[in-house]
């Protein structure tokens, strides 16, 4: 069958496909052999500016076009030059290699590839194109979502609600203040996130730039490529074996995961804070929640969050273990593997797109929070305990814990009848009696 969306064997490319489509720009194999043509053209361009040739304008002008204007048929005609060779990247220099030919740049084609090995290529066009997707759709969809969420928090900042510990009811909350700790968690993880370089492997075939060293000796080959990698936003790792040892990649994908494991924990909250009634959700005309039960209204979109989410994670949890993982100065293992890096990346997306989603349709159910907060008066037992020590009022603790652990007709009327038969002064009992679940919320910073 024809591959379509339909007959795709991933749902990133089928089900889902019309949330991350644009995503093909970074990471299909198409993706992989413009970046890999882009950095060849770039070194190519780097010696001309060394004076170790020269090129005339008609070609650079030409090698400029290429970089710039490459597409998928110029890598379909790769990959038939690779059907032939067996090697991808052997491919992308034969195919350069024609093209100056055909433009002028016959005397120059051997300085393609000059003293390079295939991982100085893939490794500066992996984290180049990997730079670009964190740059350009990552960190753009996270800094979006954690917004919404900050919004959000604002607009609840006055809500009280009853908080849970161990599943039991606790001392109150405000709902706003909830959602200000997933914004923190976010925002201390992007911190972190982007204090990783981006880094890039650049020595020739075993990183020592032996090549290169044998035919020009005089020429600093480290300085130069440390400034051909910086001049493409990249680091140089300075001591290599024939790869990038992608330790810093896997940092990436171990702080991504962290995040991910944040909204994980957020899905869940919301998923049982629908559950438990304290938001609705807006229906949509036409929408069906169960084949047998008409009334359901599901919360999908958290659910559909948190599964794409977890298998995001277990794919970055190989990626991390597996890519700096090498056998003496290098095996294959990490070729394939790192084929895989965007399709977590698409998997994250997807659950980022559905949050949003599924926040835009959450309406507050002040009627039931209320309700919660009127029916636990026990939650109070903690702020009159607090004063009653502050007061220097014998075992108040004891007290509280008598009245009130295990017993569930605790009401206002328990709890203001217990406080008039304290032995304190009646300021402090008008103190205490001001206390209830609705305003026992306690403080948090500003914004």
């Amino acid at each position: 069958m024809e591959l379509t969306a339909l007959t795709a064997i991933s749902p990133v490319d089928g089900r889902y496909r019309k949330h991350v489509h644009h995503l093909d720009e970074y990471f299909s194999e198409y993706a992989l052999i413009k970046y890999r043509v882009l950095i060849e053209i770039e070194y190519l361009q780097m010696l001309e500016k060394k004076k170790f040739f020269k090129l005339s304008n008609k070609t650079t002008r030409f090698l400029g076009k290429l970089a710039e204007d490459m597409g998928p048929e110029d890598a379909q005609e790769i990959k038939q030059i690779e059907y032939t060779t067996n090697h991808d990247l052997k491919a992308v220099e034969y195919f350069l290699k024609n093209e100056l030919e055909k433009n002028g740049g016959s005397d120059i084609k051997e300085w393609v590839h000059f003293g390079l090995t295939s991982q100085d290529i893939n490794n500066t066009a992996i984290p180049l194109l990997w730079k670009h997707a964190i740059e350009y759709e990552y960190l753009p969809s996270l800094l979006n979502l954690n917004t919404q969420l900050k919004l959000l928090a604002k607009e609840w900042k006055d809500i009280p609600m009853l908080a849970h510990t161990h599943g039991q009811p606790a001392s109150p909350t405000k709902l706003g203040k909830e959602i200000m700790v997933f914004v923190e968690r976010i925002e201390n993880q992007i911190e972190q996130f982007i204090a990783i370089p981006f880094t890039a492997k650049f020595g020739g075939a075993t990183g020592n730039f032996n090549a290169h060293h044998i035919a020009f000796p005089k020429v600093d080959w480290i300085k130069l490529s440390n400034e051909f990698i910086e001049q493409l936003g990249l680091h140089r790792q300075q001591f290599t074996t024939q790869i990038e040892h992608y330790d810093n990649l896997a940092a990436h994908f171990d702080c991504i995961k962290r995040i991910n494991n944040i909204f994980i924990d957020f899905c869940r909250d919301v998923w049982t804070y629908v559950s438990m009634e304290y938001f609705k959700q807006k229906t949509r005309k036409g929408e069906i929640g169960s084949s047998t039960m008409p009334h359901k209204v599901n919360p999908i979109d958290f659910e559909n969050a948190e599964g794409n989410l977890g298998i995001a994670n277990a794919i970055f949890e190989h990626l991390s273990a597996k890519l700096p993982l090498s056998r003496l100065q290098r095996d294959l293992t990490d070729s394939t593997v790192l084929r895989n890096i965007g399709v977590p990346f698409a998997h994250t997306i997807i659950a980022f797109k559905s949050i949003e989603k599924g926040l835009s349709l959450l309406v507050i159910n002040d009627a039931k929070i209320h309700e919660e907060l009127e029916s636990n008066w026990a939650v109070v037992a903690e702020a009159i305990q607090t004063i009653l020590r502050r007061e220097n009022f014998p075992n108040p603790y004891e007290a509280l814990k008598e009245l009130t652990r295990g017993n569930n007709q605790i009401d206002k009327k328990t709890i203001h009848q217990f406080i008039d038969k304290l032995k304190i002064n009646e300021e402090v009992k008008k103190e205490l009696k001001k206390i209830s679940p609705h305003n026992y919320t306690g403080i948090t910073p500003k914004e």
